[in-house]
């Protein structure tokens, strides 16, 4: 097995990013984003990109860092609503969006992993997600009578971007809890895929019912460093 440890974020994508590839990102809002990775793309100064992912973090932090250098071309996303420099290049004409129901993001990068290039579901039909797509009925309501399904591709990104809890040297990892999200179907749907875990331990010492993503899917992985910002902080007046 060749050495998947890398010392740093820089050396975990080396040779990896070019400019216009499609990079699947996990993470929901601020919670399980690989931050340091994504810090990194911003150094590396890779541009026209599409980035798939639930959202595009907060103004300053996550995926907006990448907004804010211009380095993204198009958002395959879900949710936009906590990034104000997101909304203002969406509704300039400066960022393309492809907005995709949360549930259908998940499956097309689940589906991207499985080799799937396209599936149909009801989610969608009879809006504006459902323009230019490809309808079909299937006889799957009451007593048998068909329902319009729309057909949604899977997600073949360039690279997958993903934080974890724990991850060993092999490549497998853990998640916690519900930063869980969106990173293991982002994991599979990469070429190639890179980890950033808050602690990396020997290979074996996982326990295999617990791990959540198996190290065939990861390339190269990192430890890092991780803020943890909290996107809403709601108190209660004493």
């Amino acid at each position: 097995m060749a050495n998947k440890v890398c010392d740093t974020a820089a050396a975990a994508l080396d040779g990896v990013l070019f400019d216009g590839m499609l990079i699947a990102a996990g993470g929901f809002g601020l919670c399980g984003i690989p931050e340091n990775l994504i810090a990194a793309i911003r150094d590396a100064g890779t541009k026209d990109l599409t980035v798939a992912s639930n959202n595009a973090g907060v103004d300053g932090f996550g995926l907006g860092v990448l907004l804010e250098t211009r380095q993204v071309k198009k958002m395959i996303s879900s949710y936009v609503g906590e990034n104000a420099e997101f909304m203002r290049q969406y509704l300039s004409g400066e960022l393309e969006l492809e907005f995709n129901p949360q549930g259908t993001l998940a499956e097309r990068m689940r589906a991207g992993g499985a080799g799937i290039p396209g599936f149909y579901t009801k989610t969608g039909v009879g809006t504006v997600i459902a323009e230019g797509k490809e309808h079909k009925d299937f006889p799957t309501g009451p007593d048998g009578a068909d329902e319009t399904y729309i057909m949604e591709r899977g997600i073949f990104a360039d690279l997958a971007i993903v934080k974890a809890w724990k991850g060993d040297t092999a490549g497998n990892l853990v998640y916690r809890k519900t930063a869980r999200n969106f990173n293991p179907n982002a994991a599979t749907c990469g070429k190639v895929c890179v980890a950033e875990v808050e602690e990396i331990v020997p290979a074996g010492s996982l326990d295999p019912d617990m791990i959540h993503t198996p190290g065939i899917f990861v390339d190269r992985i990192i430890q890092g460093e991780h803020e943890k910002r909290i996107e809403q902080r709601t108190v209660r007046a004493a």
